[in-house]
């Protein structure tokens, strides 16, 4: 399904909740004079845009107010909204060389947009406190181009309330994992099953092969991954729980839309556990408090998790203050003033300082997203965001969701389907 695609960023984008796309202005115009504190006697207004929950924006704008004030003669004209047509929207943008001097960057499109040039170098801002894996998933041919806030990391939500009236931990390899999903059924509802079909869902089949020792399927120069003999695996283990009832319906599991209050599985508690990062955690909480937990994803002959930036920080190339938006990130990420205010509204903050000085404060929430990223980091990948949109690869995502959803319908054999996603990835570039 394309949502599982769009969820990888994840995240990612992850830690998102629906909200009415709001925007704001504030400050003074960038022709006004005199202000102090810019170096050249002009006051300017720096365009600021990002997604997510109303709770990120509120944390965001009292940071910027801070600034203005510690900053005299800088103000910021901010943008904010939902996750959804945030991509289309800053793509309008770029096309129109209008993009905010300062917007928020998402690990699945971060390499187009490095690599065509649509971002301003950002390796003179200082990262001595911060992981430099992170760094890692931000920076192209040996740059840094987009500043990660917030530690993030791919793993499973479950319902830890149900799992333990039933007496049952979650699996922690995917042999557990097909087990359970046979042996838990007659434990459970008619309707009830411990996870939906994942046949379609790409970040799931990634983990799965990625355990496997294949690595990702998909990868930042833009080849194509998918091992055959593990797909095919992977394609026959779900066709068998279908035809064991041990899944639900294609058409249910279509259905299902994370962090909906009225359509996600989870909440409803048709299923029992889901692939999650660990900045989704908040929201799933939200809507269902104190009944879920975070773990690993289960394991194959290595870890099948990864971390991840949860979001980032980058800067246009055409902002005529670059400098003053490359301080400003530095103040955002380094500084414990502006944690405080921001607390973990993009993820665990990824200044190992900042983060340490904000752990007494940490909620259950923050707690069970820290531990989740504290047990991937053991063994577990750094993210590889893939291609984006490069050389054909928006189409071949677009297809693949057709073509593994026409398997999970029975409209197609899995050789078929092997076949045209082999025949699609032809036209790669």
């Amino acid at each position: 399904m394309r949502k599982s695609w769009q969820r990888l960023a994840a995240g990612t984008a992850a830690v998102l909740m629906l909200s009415l796309v709001l925007s704001a202005c504030s400050g003074v115009k960038k022709e006004e004079t005199g202000a102090a504190g810019t170096g050249n006697g002009k006051s300017i207004t720096l365009r600021i845009m990002w997604w997510g929950s109303q709770a990120r924006h509120d944390a965001t704008l009292k940071a910027l107010d801070l600034y203005s004030k510690n900053n005299p003669g800088i103000t910021f004209e901010p943008e904010y909204q939902s996750f959804d047509g945030y991509q289309d929207k800053l793509s309008t943008q770029s096309a129109g060389k209008n993009t905010p001097d300062i917007f928020q960057m998402d690990a699945a499109w971060f390499n187009d947009w490095a690599s065509s040039g649509r971002l301003e170098d950002l390796s003179s801002i200082p990262t001595d406190n911060i992981d430099k894996a992170l760094l890692e998933t931000g920076t192209y041919q040996g740059k840094l181009y987009a500043m990660p806030l917030g530690n993030n990391a791919w793993g499973m939500v479950y319902n830890k309330t149900i799992m333990d009236s039933l007496g049952v931990q979650p699996p922690k390899t995917w042999d557990e994992f097909f087990a359970m999903a046979r042996d838990l059924k007659p434990k459970l509802a008619k309707d009830q099953y411990l996870t939906r079909d994942l046949t379609a869902d790409g970040a799931s089949y990634m983990s799965y092969q990625l355990s496997m020792g294949k690595g990702f399927s998909m990868s930042k120069d833009g080849k194509f991954h998918y091992d055959e003999t593990t797909w095919k695996d992977w394609m026959n283990k779900w066709a068998q729980l279908r035809k064991d009832h041990l899944v639900p319906p294609p058409d249910v599991t279509v259905s299902d839309k994370s962090q909906d209050a009225q359509m996600d599985l989870l909440i409803q508690e048709k299923i029992l556990l889901r692939g999650a990062h660990a900045a989704e955690f908040g929201g799933t909480d939200a809507l269902k408090p104190g009944v879920m937990a975070l773990t690993t994803q289960p394991r194959g002959t290595q870890a099948g998790g990864w971390l991840k930036a949860s979001m980032y920080w980058s800067v246009s190339p055409n902002s005529q203050y670059k400098d003053e938006a490359k301080k400003f990130i530095d103040w955002f990420v380094n500084s414990q003033e502006a944690g405080e205010i921001l607390g973990t509204s993009r993820g665990i903050p990824v200044n190992k300082t900042v983060a340490d000085a904000l752990k007494p404060k940490f909620t259950d929430v923050d707690k069970n997203a820290l531990g989740l990223i504290n047990e991937v980091s053991k063994d577990g990948a750094a993210f590889d965001p893939g291609p984006g949109n490069k050389g054909g690869w928006a189409n071949f995502t677009k297809e693949y969701d057709n073509i593994t959803q026409s398997i999970m319908f029975g409209k197609i054999s899995i050789d078929d389907g092997w076949n045209q996603i082999v025949k699609l990835s032809k036209s790669l570039d």
